[in-house]
């Protein structure tokens, strides 16, 4: 597209445009000098998200381990049922705050919540062979996100420990073996200290605005956090919102 210089006269600045233009089109000029893109801080939401997960962890290791009865599968589904709509809060917080990575992970686990609540709580038929592939499909979405997500230390180290733990609940679930349900359950332990561990690091890290308990950024993630404020706005014309499509 030709640049008509500020001030010429041209047919393109009457509704009809110039005879080249296709009927009912204009030349539009160029709107980046009158185009502002507001920002609004908001708080971290990860550390409430890794709190939930951290909670909802223990009650369902706690359930695997025999801590809980059979009989008591309807409470904990109940209990770990919040967790959904905490997870998703969290997910649409993030999104806010232009964290894919991190909007995308709580947003599946509020997700996986959910359906452990509704199998669980009903008491499903055949809801822990279905749950099983469930978790062993969330292991390969697991995996995926495990390998961009290293950066992002917190999100990883929480990620790396899930891993087998999906991966043991899965096939708890499809040979129904006690000794996997029960390690399964010890894995979900270990989930929850270092979901636990990562909200906790957060949240010092926020009230303090330094880094007091290492979380390990590196990268980006590290940039985002020790860089000023053009750091933070760099390629904001190419982030979704901005620009056109998706």
């Amino acid at each position: 597209m030709s640049t008509v210089p500020a001030g010429a006269d041209s047919a393109d600045d009457e509704p009809g445009g110039g005879p080249d233009t296709p009927a009912g089109r204009r030349h539009e000029p160029d709107l980046r000098s009158m185009t502002r893109i507001t920002l609004r801080p908001i708080a971290s939401p990860m550390p409430l998200g890794f709190f939930t997960v951290a909670i909802a962890s223990v009650m369902t290791g706690c359930l695997q381990l025999g801590v809980f009865e059979a009989a008591d599968r309807r409470a904990v589904a109940l209990c770990v049922l919040p967790a959904f709509a905490l997870q998703l809060l969290v997910s649409v917080l993030a999104f806010q705050a232009r964290d894919v990575i991190a909007a995308t992970l709580m947003g599946t686990f509020a997700g996986s919540w959910l359906a452990y609540s509704l199998v669980m709580g009903v008491g499903a038929e055949g809801g822990p062979r279905v749950l099983a592939v469930f978790n062993l499909a969330f292991l390969c979405f697991g995996a995926l996100m495990t390998a961009v997500t290293g950066p992002k230390r917190a999100l990883w180290a929480v990620l790396v420990v899930s891993l087998p733990r999906w991966a043991v609940t899965g096939l708890a679930g499809l040979t129904g073996t006690e000794w996997l349900t029960r390690t399964a359950g010890a894995l979900g332990l270990l989930v929850a200290l270092t979901a636990a561990y990562a909200a906790y690091a957060l949240m010092l890290e926020d009230m303090r605005s330094e880094e007091v308990l290492p979380i390990g950024r590196s990268g980006p993630a590290h940039h985002a956090v020790e860089g000023d404020l053009a750091v933070q706005l760099r390629n904001l014309e190419r982030h979704a919102g901005v620009r056109r499509t998706l």
